[in-house]
């Protein structure tokens, strides 16, 4: 399906009267992105769920070609879970001209975080997220909260932007042993895997410290610092206690507050965060 099929599928239901969800995503599709479905059903009468692995927000060396992909998967997953319509262009599609003159400048709320490590990356997810709300026109598109700079960045833009749609954050999905649910968790090898467990365990223990009384930010990003340091095949990038729509440092939590974190398990970054 191309943009312009799509576009007049989604006029004929919305002259019809339907709301419209949309769910972008990457694909290699699995129960967080599935919880996105969910949430984008209760809030609309129809779900359509992009899935389009972005070239633009991928930096030198970093991992596009090893991207997860399966396309009849996602698809089946998808209509199993009750989306109406799945989009998933190719990069042609998308870019017919290469890459675009023209991008989304994400600001200084993409200067620390994910934002600092991967230079270019939000510009990328910006522009991509722009297209896509162009080119579905929802009332509503939701995305999930463990990627959590990408949410405050992309309800900036539409704020910015005067655009006319709802951004939902849907609530993280873990794994029963705390592993936050990432499409990049299928590159992990089983030790690397045990060792990413050190994510979620600094980031709990961390919020047990707050709600024992413990208010004091580096004290904090020390409690989820020392243990992933102590983890084999952990490279610790950052972990930083920010406010929740600013993002700026926080050097005393309070409540609402967002502890956040990236690391290298191997060759695989995977991020994670909890609110105070």
């Amino acid at each position: 399906m191309g943009s312009g099929d799509l576009r007049a599928l989604l006029d004929e239901a919305r002259a019809g009267g339907s709301t419209i969800a949309l769910v972008p995503t990457m694909g290699f599709l699995h129960d967080g992105h599935l919880s996105l479905v969910d949430r984008a059903a209760e809030l609309s009468d129809l779900v359509v769920l992009s899935i389009f692995v972005n070239p633009l927000q991928f930096g030198p060396g970093e991992d596009l070609d090893r991207y997860p992909r399966d396309l009849d998967r996602d698809v089946r997953l998808a209509g199993e879970r009750g989306v109406d319509v799945v989009f998933a262009p190719s990069v042609e599609a998308m870019y017919p001209d290469g890459a675009p003159s023209v991008t989304v400048a994400p600001g200084a709320l993409a200067d620390r975080l994910c934002g600092a490590a991967r230079p270019g990356h939000f510009e990328g997810v910006l522009t991509v997220v722009a297209k896509l709300l162009h080119i579905a026109r929802p009332d509503v598109a939701v995305f999930g909260r463990k990627d959590y700079q990408q949410g405050v960045l992309v309800r900036r833009m539409v704020l910015d932007l005067s655009m006319p749609v709802r951004v939902e954050l849907a609530p993280l999905v873990r794994e029963p042993d705390g592993l936050a649910l990432s499409s990049r968790n299928a590159l992990l090898s089983a030790g690397e895997r045990g060792s990413a467990l050190s994510l979620s365990r600094g980031l709990f223990a961390a919020r047990e410290a707050f709600r024992a009384g413990q208010r004091d930010g580096p004290a904090l990003e020390e409690l989820v610092r020392r243990e992933i340091e102590a983890a084999p095949a952990l490279r610790l990038q950052y972990a930083e206690l920010v406010r929740p729509d600013t993002l700026e440092r926080a050097a005393s939590a309070r409540a609402r507050d967002v502890l956040a974190v990236a690391a290298f398990a191997g060759a695989t970054r995977l991020i994670d965060n909890v609110e105070l």
